[in-house]
């Protein structure tokens, strides 16, 4: 323990930048974001994990000045966000799907309130997301999000990131690609819905006496839940492309910021 910590105070400014590009991991990215987690735990969990990383990651022994040295955290931190933005893009794609179906199935106007990060969220959107950080843990996801953030030490060394319009291209790609797999989730869903709606359109053709408005609404939840529980099974496949275009998204974005 004592020659961690005099390991720690010969590289105090590596240290720093170390758990500058941890902290802005953990504080965006799904899960270790989460409000219910106390601040003082995820700084103090960036902290043990900086002083892990600091024997493992091969940089040589730097001296800043007060103000490059602010630079440099301010670029780390930049980072870290960055690693995290990418992660959360694709779990936010569950409540854009959710949201579709919602809004399909009648759940629209029945969004809850989500008290962990204290925004509404959708129904089946919750659902979704439920099951995806539960299947995320299942296979280790947490542990992916910390060795892509060892691994970008080998793309982006310590204050050596530089901000071209090929990053920002990269993240509008990946943006774009989440929308795609919202529509995706979504789709099975939506198709059971339409069907159902054109069954309502010539029931109501053929019998016009019929409120069509008092029997569609039950009808179409009943049909949209039924829809979702079957694909659970197709979803669960999807979850698994959802991790690996994530997993593919950072390295990608690493990539490109490695060229500048």
């Amino acid at each position: 323990m004592e020659n961690l910590m005099i390991e720690i105070i010969n590289k105090y400014q590596i240290f720093l930048m170390i758990l500058v590009r941890m902290t802005g991991l953990f504080f965006i990215t799904p899960i270790f974001s989460r409000d219910n987690i106390p601040n003082i735990l995820k700084i103090g969990f960036s902290f043990f994990c900086s002083t892990i990383l600091i024997n493992i990651i091969e940089v040589d022994i730097i001296a800043l000045t007060p103000l490059e040295l602010l630079v440099f955290s301010i670029k780390e931190l930049l980072v870290g966000l960055m690693l995290g933005f990418v992660s959360y893009l694709f779990f936010t794609v569950l409540y854009l799907a959710g949201q579709i179906i919602d809004m399909q199935i009648g759940f629209g106007m029945v969004n809850v309130l989500d008290p962990q990060q204290n925004i509404q969220i959708p129904i089946m959107g919750s659902f979704y997301y439920i099951i995806c950080i539960l299947f995320f843990l299942i296979l280790d996801g947490h542990h992916f999000l910390i060795e892509a953030l060892v691994n970008s030490y080998d793309y982006i060394p310590i204050g050596q990131i530089k901000f071209t319009g090929d990053m920002v291209n990269q993240l509008v790609r990946i943006l774009t690609q989440t929308f795609i797999i919202s529509f995706k989730i979504s789709g099975p869903v939506l198709a059971a819905i339409f069907l159902a709606d054109v069954l309502l359109g010539i029931l109501a053709k053929t019998m016009p006496q019929m409120n069509v408005f008092i029997v569609g609404m039950p009808l179409k939840i009943f049909i949209g839940l039924a829809a979702v529980t079957i694909t659970i099974p197709l979803f669960l496949a999807t979850l698994q492309n959802i991790f690996s275009s994530m997993n593919e998204g950072i390295y990608n974005l690493l990539k490109v910021i490695q060229k500048g």
